[in-house]
């Protein structure tokens, strides 16, 4: 019996194709929910910005959920989106189950460790948890999965992003180091 060579390659690809398309629509549905946060940010004269993380407060809790979807400023989201898509879907690449996993752990963890060591009285808000979670993810990944993958992918997330580990260092005002 003679199988058809075009159908046999097309599955993989076709597969391909379809975990790719899952990957941006999660992708751009997690990030748009920080696109859409922001215009409704604006459009209410930042009133909700007051929903982001106040340190040791009760009603600073819910900021823990809140956070990620709030910017303070449009180069502040642009400057978490770029991130965000690259090392979110890096992070998708290894087994897209991770990719929920590893976002609302670093949203949860990042948001209780800014709630417990802010400054009292500030708001945190911003991604940038969740992108530190993806960093810190996908650099010891290679350590535990112990495949040459992995490590090939931890060194070369370690050279290209690792710069922003620094970010953790009290360095700006205005700018949450916890």
């Amino acid at each position: 019996m003679a199988t058809n060579s075009t159908s046999v390659i097309a599955r993989p690809a076709r597969r391909m194709m379809l975990a790719m398309k899952g990957h941006v629509t999660v992708l751009a549905t997690s990030l748009g929910l920080a696109w859409v946060g922001f215009a409704a940010s604006v459009l209410t004269g930042g009133a909700l910005l007051s929903y982001g993380i106040i340190p040791r407060t009760v009603v600073g809790l819910r900021g823990i959920l809140f956070a990620p979807f709030l910017h303070g400023s449009f180069a502040h989201l642009l400057a978490n989106t770029v991130p965000f898509i690259v090392l979110g879907w890096l992070v998708m690449l290894r087994d897209t189950r991770h990719f929920g996993r590893v976002t609302i752990a670093a949203a949860l963890g990042s948001g209780l460790l800014s709630w417990l060591l802010g400054a009292p009285g500030s708001v945190h808000i911003g991604a940038s948890g969740v992108i530190f979670g993806y960093l810190g993810f996908l650099m010891l990944s290679g350590w535990y999965q112990r495949t040459i993958g992995s490590v090939l992918l931890s060194i070369g997330v370690t050279a290209a992003w690792g710069g922003l580990a620094l970010g953790v260092l009290p360095s700006m005002p205005g700018v949450s180091w916890q």
